[in-house]
């Protein structure tokens, strides 16, 4: 003989809206490069290099492609504006 297993709830309105999902949008910051880079501009495909006397920055952008996380791009703050800021202007 089977078993019913589900379960109701009388708690929950039967006409309550389904949740909405947050909708995540590629971006992009600018922020020092640290000692210890390792990552490769996604232009030019050079090294991004951490120089100690002088401040450079990157443009690191989150890359996301239908709603999901899908990569990390790092650029060179001039190739970033020669490929024409694909990801928005970058914040900080």
């Amino acid at each position: 003989m089977a078993t019913d297993t589900t379960t109701s709830s009388s708690s929950s309105p039967t006409n309550a809206p389904a949740p909405t999902r947050k909708q995540w949008k590629s971006r992009a910051v600018s922020r020092t490069v640290d000692a210890g880079n390792s990552a490769y501009c996604a232009v030019c495909d050079e090294l991004i290099k951490f120089r100690a006397r002088i401040r450079a920055e990157q443009i690191i952008c989150n890359v996301y492609v239908k709603n999901r996380w899908d990569r990390v791009e790092h650029y060179h703050p001039a190739c970033y504006e020669e490929a024409g800021t694909p990801y928005g202007e970058p914040n900080g």
